[in-house]
């Protein structure tokens, strides 16, 4: 099972209205071998710079990609 998390700080100015200060995305990945995680990751790092949503937003979008090893 593929369960993507996301997590966000979200802050209130003085008039109570709410705004995200940033957002951390936490895809899960599955690869077949152990020397495919490094690759993994800078894909998901590469995505990042060409998110059109990251690139769009006014604050900061992460990928910290949970890469786990399993034959399938």
């Amino acid at each position: 099972m593929n369960i993507h998390i996301a997590e966000g700080i979200m802050l209130e100015d003085a008039t109570g209205k709410g705004y995200f200060k940033e957002v951390t995305l936490h895809p899960n990945i599955i690869v077949r071998s152990k020397e495919m995680v490094k690759k993994a990751i800078e894909l998901h790092k590469k995505a990042n710079e060409y998110c059109f949503i990251a690139n769009s937003v006014n604050f900061p979008i992460k990928h910290l990609p949970i890469v786990s090893i399993k034959d399938i």
